[in-house]
């Protein structure tokens, strides 16, 4: 291959350990949509003759054709991507031997990693959205059933299910636009840039910009090599959702159990035990869950790597893609089978109606009714403070107190105070905006249909 100043070949352990294709070939269509853009400037700016421009285009899309049928094989010894496309275009076109003129591996990486994520992050866009989608569905369907609503995990006030669901909306929502900032942040032309200043030749960076479909060309040859905000843009993207879907999975899982027992799991989504029989294993769920330590490490991977980095490009650089792609195809698959997972998820209405039954998450509403009736809300808190302690040490719910007892321990406890004590009407009274009233909840939906 090309040698330079060098007199001697690359040693085998050094091509071993240098070489990138385990992690960079699957760009290699990206890599020559940049080249033939490349290729159509210098033949357009006269820097090349435009028949040489039009037979170095015609090899490219012979190679791409080579690589989607399979019959291309990439070499180790090439190192990457970029050098197996070359030397394979330059057997098949010897002009291919000039389509390096005025470009660096520096700026065509740089080119060719965000044409390749764009198009993943574009495919993760849909993917969300149809995430966003199914919860809003979900929402619709249970709209009407009321489940216990946690703090601390303990039973605090009773909520619509689809208020519920109405919540993880909310947060993927704001992924969605973390996502939309990171595939902005990453839609500047590195093209032109060179290895790190530029060319003397007379390109044309805005020609390739705008063949490549980018936003601009980027403005700082130096920081063009060297920046991998981008990145970080998408992994702290991936990271959050991941959170999210780690904590929706958590909800999932614990409500699952059969000490809970109100969210009822698709058995196609659930594995059984090779001991117990009568096991059902939301590990769909679970395995979600876990992969969502390997997206943030993939994160703080990259931002280690950067953080001890001089300008312009190192070659610590070419691990930047391993934790990306990793991250992507995590990212990709959890999107869609949890989508999936949740279109058929189900709640039974009667147990989680019977775990609001012996708790006292209505005591709030007893301590709003005694404001409107002029209490002050700390004596009004006192007050019903004291009668969940006499509950406990009787072993009485509230559902079991009479009218009598009532009026024993909760000043102006009269018939109106009974008739809003059920779990159903203490959701509807809640009528406020971003409430969980069921009037409320309607309008949110309608609102999430626009958004999505």
């Amino acid at each position: 291959m090309w040698h330079g100043r060098f007199t001697k070949d690359t040693a085998k352990t050094v091509q071993d350990f240098t070489q990138s294709l385990d992690i960079d070939w699957r760009m290699a269509e990206s890599d020559i949509e940049g080249s033939i853009a490349h290729a159509k400037m210098l033949g357009e700016t006269g820097i090349l003759p435009r028949e040489e421009s039009a037979k170095i285009i015609a090899g490219l899309l012979k190679v791409a054709d080579e690589i989607r049928e399979g019959k291309f094989i990439p070499s180790e010894s090439l190192e990457d991507v970029h050098m197996n496309i070359e030397a394979r275009l330059t057997e098949i076109e010897p002009l291919g031997a000039k389509l390096h003129t005025a470009r660096s591996r520096n700026d065509q990486v740089a080119t060719t990693t965000r044409l390749y994520l764009r198009k993943r992050l574009q495919g993760l866009r849909e993917n969300l959205r149809e995430l966003l989608r199914v919860i809003v569905s979900n929402a619709e369907r249970h709209i009407s059933i009321i489940i216990p609503g946690y703090t601390h995990m303990q039973q605090a006030q009773p909520v619509s299910m689809g208020h519920y669901w109405l919540s993880w909306f909310e947060a993927f929502y704001r992924d969605s636009q973390r996502l939309d900032f990171a595939l902005s942040s990453l839609n500047e032309c590195p093209l032109g840039a060179g290895a790190l200043a530029g060319s003397t030749l007379p390109i044309d960076r805005f020609m390739t910009c705008e063949t490549l479909g980018f936003d601009r060309p980027t403005r700082n040859s130096l920081d063009t090599v060297a920046n991998r905000d981008y990145m970080t843009d998408y992994h702290y993207f991936a990271s959050v959702f991941m959170i999210h879907i780690s904590r929706l999975c958590n909800d999932l899982i614990t409500w699952n159990s059969q000490e809970f027992g109100f969210i009822v799991l698709p058995d196609e989504f659930c594995t059984g035990s090779s001991m117990m029989p009568q096991k059902k294993n939301p590990d769909v769920l679970e395995l979600a869950r876990g992969k969502a330590g390997q997206v943030i490490a993939n994160l703080v991977d990259l931002m280690i790597t950067l953080k001890g980095l001089p300008m312009t490009y190192n070659r610590d650089l070419q691990e930047d893609k391993r934790g990306l792609w990793a991250s992507v195809d995590t990212v990709e698959s959890v999107m869609k089978i949890i989508a999936e997972l949740l279109s058929r998820v189900e709640v039974d209405e009667g147990l989680a109606l019977a775990g609001l039954e012996k708790g006292y998450s209505l005591a709030t509403d007893i301590a709003e009714y005694l404001v409107m009736k002029g209490v002050p809300f700390r004596e009004a808190h006192a007050i019903v403070g004291r009668l969940v302690g006499w509950c406990i040490a009787e072993k009485i719910a509230f559902e079991d107190m009479t009218l009598e007892q009532w009026q024993e321990h909760v000043p102006f406890a009269d018939a109106a105070m009974m008739g809003i004590l059920t779990a159903r009407e203490s959701v509807r009274r809640r009528n406020v905006y971003g409430g969980t009233g069921f009037d409320q909840v309607r309008k949110q939906i309608e609102e999430a249909k626009s958004r999505v």
